[in-house]
């Protein structure tokens, strides 16, 4: 189980693993980690909630949240930013299905894509720093939030098809099993309710839901998903959570 965390903090953070941690371990190994996104998660999301309750004191709360999101940002070296906003380029360049995947695949940032960075990491700021004012621990506000947004990207996993012949995101997209699912799902359900009760309870609930008609949604435009959707679905799924929690 240890590997596997290792796999996974190496596959979707910057967090420095010893190469010895993940030794011996093949593909499939990868995609059964899986169940250790919202371990890895809760990582990220405790050490990015130390620097705002640090900082706070110093700087004030929306400075403070602005250097949360700036180090979780760091944490994951923009990855998932990266997938939502060739996401939304894609999606909303209203192309057909095979100009959207070719536009996602552009390294160059558009419109849309700059657009939904703003409103992402804006919305985060404003969030985090209204959830300051309500006495939330906001330590356990962003490990349950990074834990959902990584734990929930499994629906995006499983019963999907990949849209593309080969990529990133092919490691998991078809290949994630049910129990693996909902493996997956529980160990992220029992990591909110330990550290927020009932109101984390509502805000995972109303975050899976998201998470799923995002799924549906791209599923029908792209004709399946890829490693960008995976992205988008971490990142608007951490923001859900902590609007939830509102």
């Amino acid at each position: 189980m240890m590997k596997l965390f290792f796999a996974t903090l190496s596959f979707i953070s910057r967090i420095p693993v010893p190469a010895r941690c993940v030794q011996g371990l093949d593909v499939a190994d990868y995609v059964r980690g899986i169940v250790t996104f919202p371990l890895v998660g809760l990582l990220l999301g405790a050490l990015s909630g130390i620097v705002l309750v640090v900082l706070q004191p110093w700087c004030g709360g929306p400075l403070a949240a602005l250097f949360c999101v700036l180090a979780l940002a760091l944490l994951t070296g923009g990855f998932h930013l990266d997938g939502l906003a060739d996401t939304c380029d894609g999606v909303f360049s209203a192309r057909r299905r095979e100009r959207m995947l070719e536009i996602m695949r552009d390294s160059r940032l558009g419109t849309h894509g700059g657009l939904a960075l703003v409103f992402v990491v804006v919305a985060k700021i404003l969030t985090l720093s209204e959830l300051q004012l309500r006495d939330t621990s906001m330590i356990a506000a962003l490990a349950a939030a990074c834990a959902v947004g990584r734990g929930g990207a499994v629906l995006l996993m499983f019963g999907h098809r990949y849209a593309r012949d080969e990529g990133l995101g092919n490691l998991f997209i078809g290949k994630v099993s049910g129990r693996d699912t909902l493996v997956t799902l529980v160990i992220t359900a029992l990591a909110v309710v330990g550290l927020l009760g009932t109101k984390g309870e509502i805000a995972l609930a109303a975050t899976l839901l998201a998470i799923f008609v995002l799924g549906q949604m791209l599923k029908r435009t792209l004709g399946g998903q890829t490693g960008d959707t995976l992205g988008a679905a971490i990142e608007l799924g951490e923001l859900v959570f902590l609007l939830a929690l509102l």
